[in-house]
């Protein structure tokens, strides 16, 4: 065996080569750990920022009075009967915010989700003290381009009134919201419709069931 195998192999199984390996291997760790909470500390704040302005943004969709409506930044706790409400009407309850003039709690702003024809449509619920809605924004979808979109994008019915606009002043005294009872779908995406329909009988289950 060569000199230079033999040197080789001493150095692979020298102790202090490991430990000093070991070290180098932990420093690194630790200075990469450390750059990488820097990084997370500067940007956490503009990043909860833009997504607070994104919720508002959404939220003033569907409020009766945007320009003059607030809203607590602290979503309130969903109960257990909320939850269960809502999954009882066929979604699934995300954050309630609640929406405030000069001071006075108006309402509710509710994020739902329920599924659509080509997966989970997320959208945001505005529910008054009465109980009635007063507008539904879509936040995120993957309906069928020129087909669901037409609901996400709130196009008119044969009525003229938009699909999602159909939704606002509706509440638990109109019975479950049903597409072809209560509700009326645009041609060609029913399914589309009826997955707004359970988001928004979700957000009325779970507003009715706050106490």
């Amino acid at each position: 065996m060569s000199n230079e195998v033999k040197t080789k192999e001493k150095i692979d199984m020298d102790p202090k080569y490991i430990i000093t390996l070991t070290v180098t291997l932990f420093v690194t760790c630790v200075v990469v750990a450390g750059l990488l909470g820097l990084v997370n500390g500067v940007t956490a704040g503009p990043i909860a920022e833009l997504n607070w302005q994104k919720t508002v943004e959404s939220m003033n969709k569907v409020a009766a009075d945007p320009e003059n409506t607030t809203y607590a930044e602290t979503p309130l706790e969903n109960s257990q009967a909320m939850i269960d409400a809502a999954s009882a009407a066929g979604g699934t309850l995300g954050d309630i915010y609640e929406a405030q003039v000069a001071g006075e709690t108006v309402g509710y702003a509710v994020t739902v989700s329920a599924s659509g024809s080509q997966g989970t449509i997320q959208m945001m619920v505005g529910v008054d003290l009465e109980g009635a809605v007063t507008g539904v924004s879509i936040v995120d979808h993957s309906e069928t381009s020129g087909i669901g979109t037409k609901v996400m994008n709130d196009d008119p019915l044969d009525s003229g009134v938009g699909v999602l606009k159909q939704f606002v002043g509706k509440s638990a005294a109109d019975g479950t919201l049903s597409v072809g009872t209560n509700v009326d779908a645009i041609t060609g995406a029913t399914v589309s419709t009826r997955g707004v329909t359970t988001g928004v009988n979700t957000a009325l289950a779970a507003v009715a069931a706050m106490g």
